[in-house]
């Protein structure tokens, strides 16, 4: 081979290599798709009932219950990994962590279990997605089945810079402050309707509809699994149009205590008192002032 030739040769490789290590970077970077699933039990196909249905270790038919929300989560985790993710953590969301197993749970995925969790969920921003599934709407939603917001005994509204938020909104706005767009949500009519007023073009797996807080139309169990596959594939396959929700700062958190919910609290420093039910905490973001109302 020539001296010129011989040059061009290595050129070409060396190009070529070069170009092979930098598409494979870029498939390195591209390849993380890390999706973080929160769960609740109000919102999964089937449920109506909080004394019957939903108290772990108490209700009559909490363990059905149980495999029903699996059953949605699993199916979930199967539509993410279809459409692109390569890693699922599951947080066992309802009730104090007391309802997921590591027995029955996608063997794809991780389990967040036990308390205490921090108040920011362990999110952080090497995540690329959130879910929800078994979601319920905020207290007060018309016809949400068994909505409530965090507590259905203490909590009558939460508003986040003069926005009435629950469960929904306000995690949208803390995986937001990661950098962490919300795709999709599994619930009843109402909460669809909730996480669309905060994300319009977040996938929604609608499984029931609510008549009133304590009864609904529900699809079957598979016809529910077979659409929370479908709709979290999807999302996955549209995360580049997703872009994090982002709360204007400084944050003021406001909450409106039921009368049982404000006989058990004491004030506290530096946190505003409007009325006999109604308080307010602020911080420099949603994290800062959040953090100082789930401590009070």
């Amino acid at each position: 081979m020539s001296g010129r030739f011989s040059n061009l040769f290595s050129n070409v490789i060396a190009l070529t290599l070069m170009l092979g290590s930098t598409t494979a970077a870029i498939g390195q970077s591209g390849q993380s798709k890390k999706v973080f699933i929160i769960t609740d039990m109000e919102g999964v196909d089937g449920i109506f009932n909080s004394e019957l249905q939903c108290n772990p270790l108490q209700s009559p038919r909490f363990e059905e219950s149980r495999k029903l929300l699996t059953g949605e989560i699993n199916a979930a985790v199967d539509g993410l990994l279809e459409g692109g993710a390569t890693e699922v953590v599951v947080w066992d969301g309802h009730d104090g962590s007391k309802t997921l197993s590591t027995l029955d749970i996608h063997p794809k995925a991780r389990l967040l279990m036990g308390t205490p969790v921090s108040s920011t969920l362990e999110l952080n921003s090497s995540y690329n997605a959130v879910v929800f599934i078994g979601q319920h709407a905020m207290a007060g939603a018309e016809k949400g089945v068994l909505s409530h917001s965090y507590s259905s005994d203490a909590v009558q509204n939460i508003w986040v810079n003069n926005k009435p938020v629950g469960e929904i909104g306000a995690r949208v706005m803390l995986a937001g402050t990661f950098g962490i767009p919300v795709v999709m949500l599994s619930g009843d009519a109402a909460a669809c309707k909730e996480i669309h007023q905060l994300v319009p073009q977040a996938e929604c797996a609608e499984v029931k509809q609510g008549v009133s807080r304590t009864a609904a139309f529900s699809l079957s169990h598979p016809a529910a699994c077979s659409l929370i596959r479908e709709k979290a594939r999807r999302a996955m396959e549209r995360l580049a149009e997703f872009k994090p929700y982002r709360t204007s700062r400084p944050v003021e958190v406001k909450v409106q205590l039921t009368p049982k919910g404000t006989a058990s609290l004491d004030p506290a420093p530096g946190v505003e008192q409007l009325d006999e039910r109604t308080w307010v905490f602020r911080g420099k973001d949603i994290i800062e002032a959040w953090l100082k109302y789930s401590s009070f």
